[in-house]
């Protein structure tokens, strides 16, 4: 007898022309998005990337195969219907979606039933950015540092603090961006506060979260004096699907504290109504922050005030003060009602580190009178226990040394004829 030819182990067969064609499409796709970031609206790349994950192993020889290839097609599905308003127009999208329709009719796969994951540690929410950085890590292979995030402040007449941790006053009368990425824009309005001085504060809010995916369609938010609502101007409190909240609003006190968070950007916002006006603070991603058009640089958050809207010099403020240059004690009684003793004292009732907020407050006082401008410094720095990421970045002092403000010497320098200079060892 001859010998038995031997055995062989079956082989997978060649892919059917749909599938071929459909990775060819994402072999170009590939090819012309290979850098392409968190910040394209459209996310085909995404869906198919996954798919060809969850297939790329599949052997067509084995008898499960049609039912996990079926179970990753309706999964593609169902990515591309969710990214259906955002890849209106694009070429790839509709080329995506025709081939899934031909993938499903060759296969015989129902529309509805199961659908897969590209694994179980790489399932994730879409709409959840610290969800999405779990996946890129995963992804990569090994270890990626944790996302970095940035934090930016406005309170008071207004004093700003950017998202490089740079403190400044500032006038910007008017209406003034301070953020405006491809993710989320900030403006404000400011006014003056009183005659005779060029300090402002926040009279408006305007936020506008621009619409991503499926996670949430655009919508826009606005604050005004007596006027903080919970709700965006369309009356909705969320955005996208009610159920993931990826988008939402939370009042915390009724007309004076909201707060909104934004999961698939991961970002929190704060706003609050001390007195007549309006504090901001916010906590975003330093990825998402600096993903913005050469035209949007104008960001009081990113690159703080223009110089000539500059109240401070170099972070040293003025002192507010009418009358002549008097020794520490003098009975000085600006318009304000306020001397820098009884500021002081006012102010360390509830800052009892003398940081630069502290010092913003005793500037707030002398400039207004306004009691409420100690609620709204001593607010500022709660939101930065709050939100900034690094505590030991939380305070921040003025300098010392070269006739700067230091940590035991402390003076405000002259600046206009309503100013004068004043030391004093707090």
């Amino acid at each position: 007898m001859g010998s038995a030819a031997p055995s062989r182990a079956p082989r997978a067969e060649p892919p059917p022309g749909a599938l071929r064609l459909l990775l060819a499409a994402l072999g170009l796709l590939l090819l012309g998005a290979g850098d392409c970031q968190l910040h394209t609206s459209c996310g085909i790349q995404k869906c198919t990337t996954d798919f060809v994950s969850l297939t790329s192993h599949l052997n067509a020889a084995l008898e499960d195969f049609d039912l996990e290839f079926c179970k990753a097609l309706r999964a593609y599905s169902v990515c591309t219907y969710r990214n259906s308003k955002v890849c209106r127009g694009n070429l790839v999208y509709h080329s995506a979606v025709l081939g899934i329709g031909d993938l499903m009719t060759q296969r015989n796969c129902t529309k509805d039933g199961p659908t897969s994951s590209a694994s179980p540690e790489m399932a994730h929410d879409p709409c959840n950015y610290s969800g999405y950085t779990e996946v890129r890590e995963h992804r990569g292979g090994g270890k990626t540092p944790l996302p970095t995030y940035l934090f930016c402040g406005l309170f008071g007449d207004p004093h700003l603090r950017t998202f490089k941790d740079h403190f400044q006053t500032c006038k910007v009368e008017g209406a003034w961006p301070l953020i405006d990425n491809n993710y989320l824009s900030v403006q404000v309005t400011n006014v003056p506060v009183v005659p005779g001085s060029s300090a402002t504060a926040t009279k408006k809010i305007t936020i506008i979260f621009k619409s991503y995916q499926d996670c949430t369609d655009q919508k826009v938010y606005q604050a005004m004096t007596d006027d903080l609502p919970a709700a965006f101007v369309d009356g909705t409190t969320s955005g996208g699907d009610g159920n993931t909240r990826s988008l939402h609003i939370v009042e915390k006190v009724s007309g004076k504290y909201i707060e909104m968070h934004a999961r698939y950007i991961g970002t929190t916002v704060y706003i609050r109504q001390l007195g007549h006006y309006l504090t901001l603070a916010i906590r975003m991603p330093q990825e998402l922050v600096m993903a913005y058009e050469e035209s949007q640089d104008l960001q009081l958050c990113v690159n703080g005030c223009p110089s000539s809207e500059r109240i401070d010099q170099s972070g040293h403020l003025p002192l507010p003060v009418m009358g002549k240059l008097l020794p520490w004690g003098a009975a000085a009684h600006p318009l304000s009602g306020y001397t820098l003793e009884t500021a002081t004292t006012k102010c360390h009732e509830k800052m009892l580190v003398k940081d630069i907020y502290f010092y913003s407050c005793v500037f707030d006082l002398l400039t207004t009178g306004d009691a409420n401008f100690t609620a709204a410094a001593h607010s500022a720095m709660q939101d930065v226990e709050a939100l900034h990421p690094s505590k030991e970045h939380w305070h921040i002092f003025p300098r010392s040394g070269g006739g700067g403000v230091g940590r035991d010497g402390r003076f405000f320098v002259s600046l206009g004829f309503l100013c004068l200079i004043f030391v004093a060892y707090l």
